[in-house]
């Protein structure tokens, strides 16, 4: 999600989430804040079922302020 998907990406991974969903297993990593996902995935009707899909039975492993580059650039530098 570093540029806001096209309107073809969000259909395919409305598709993708719903030929998952209850199947298999999907990991998404983030550096955005699940709070803005939905804004991020265009705020529409796909943002929505999207949404739905990856909210609902999910397990949440939140990692921390650490940020393994900003170490590495302290180190280097």
């Amino acid at each position: 999600m570093l540029n806001k998907p096209t309107e073809s990406m969000r259909t395919m991974l409305l598709e993708l989430m719903e030929r998952r969903y209850g199947e298999a297993s999907t990991v998404f990593c983030t550096q955005y804040q699940q709070k803005d996902w939905h804004q991020r995935l265009g705020a529409g009707v796909h943002a929505d079922a999207i949404m739905d899909r990856i909210i609902h039975n999910t397990t949440w492993v939140d990692t921390g302020t650490y940020n393994i580059r900003e170490q590495a650039a302290l180190a280097t530098a």
